[in-house]
């Protein structure tokens, strides 16, 4: 999630788009959060998830599947050994977890709108990588208000 320092009323656009930018988390991207997202979703729906399938889900070709799982390998998200299994790590579980939150609590919330679910979906596929946390914190607290929301 990103925890950049909030702009105050007299910061302009071109500086709140200066900070947001410097102060961004550079541990994870948004695509290797998609790659943890859909590893935990493959594993459970399937009990496993394979390099052919994260290929066919992301449709990405199978030597950026490779590379990624290397790079979430040395990152500590998952267990990754070439022609084997894949298996997220503790932390990567957390951090797959939170994105599913973040994920539902977005088309939750797109949905009491009126935004059909299909397209509910797609948007809070799109930006639930770019929430402040304060920001998830008071769409939870609404949906709880608004609809008895449960996470």
């Amino acid at each position: 999630m990103s925890n950049y320092p909030l702009p105050t009323r007299e910061t302009s656009t071109i500086d709140s788009i200066k900070r947001v930018n410097r102060f961004q988390r550079k541990e994870r991207t948004d695509r290797m959060e998609d790659y943890l997202e859909i590893i935990y979703e493959l594993v459970q729906q399937k009990g496993y998830a394979t390099s052919v399938d994260i290929t066919e889900c992301l449709n990405v070709s199978a030597p950026s599947v490779t590379k990624m799982m290397r790079r979430l390998d040395l990152k500590g998200y998952l267990e990754y050994e070439k022609y084997r299994g894949i298996r997220l790590t503790n932390e990567g579980k957390v951090v797959a977890e939170n994105i599913k939150k973040r994920h539902k609590l977005l088309t939750e919330f797109f949905k009491i709108i009126g935004v059909s679910e299909d397209i509910a979906i797609q948007d809070a596929e799109g930006i639930e990588h770019h929430l402040h946390t304060e920001t998830l914190e008071k769409l939870e607290q609404f949906l709880k208000t608004v609809n008895g929301y449960r996470t």
